[in-house]
């Protein structure tokens, strides 16, 4: 009887000499942290007239920040929502704002007005909160300011009362810390004011936001 003991034995080839790789082209999750926190401060349908006619898009504003001092606000249209909402992230980069944080507050008063809308910023002590509503409050958040008192009036749109707050932290650009006991140079340059003078919130908010 002939000998067929090798008959079934694999061949090896180059091929399978070669170490094994390790293939990480998709199939998995990058751990990879984002550079900043992203607040949706709004998804609008809007109609958009071509010749065509009519086409259903889709408007998205969002709101990024750090959590240290930067803060932008962006818009992207498109006509699905998650590209919108891309393209108002890349926007809101473009439009990135720093400013100092000082004990968790700002460094002065602030007022602003945009369109319709107004919006009053006071500093605040230690512990008061964010003592603001609506996307003012979301500006403040993702910013990292821990404790500050804001009133706006006069608009009820969103995108404006963004906008307004973000003009009204612009007016933080020029402020620097010259010591390690703040002294602080105002929005006005060459005016200096001395360490942040904060107030304390009024009994009947410190109770609303306590409910």
């Amino acid at each position: 009887m002939a000998d067929t003991t090798n008959a079934t034995a694999p061949v090896k080839t180059q091929r399978d000499n070669k170490p094994a790789r390790d293939d990480k082209r998709g199939g998995g999750f990058r751990d990879v942290q984002k550079e900043f926190q992203e607040e949706l401060l709004g998804i609008d349908r809007v109609t958009r007239v071509t010749a065509g006619g009519r086409q259903l898009r889709f408007r998205a504003s969002v709101i990024i920040g750090n959590g240290k001092g930067t803060v932008g606000f962006g818009m992207g249209k498109a006509g699905e929502v998650v590209v919108a909402i891309e393209k108002a992230v890349r926007d809101a980069k473009k439009n990135l704002l720093t400013f100092n944080i000082i004990d968790g507050t700002i460094a002065h008063d602030l007022t602003a007005s945009y369109k319709a809308a107004n919006i009053f910023i006071h500093p605040a002590s230690k512990g008061t909160g964010l003592i603001a509503g609506g996307a003012a409050r979301k500006v403040f958040a993702v910013a990292g300011i821990k404790d500050i008192l804001a009133k706006q009036r006069g608009g009820n749109n969103s995108i404006t009362n963004a906008r307004v707050t973000m003009k009204a932290l612009a007016a933080l650009k020029k402020v620097k810390i010259t010591s390690k006991t703040p002294i602080v140079a105002s929005a006005e340059e060459g005016v200096e004011t001395p360490k942040v003078a904060t107030k304390k919130a009024p009994a009947a908010l410190k109770a609303k936001k306590a409910e």
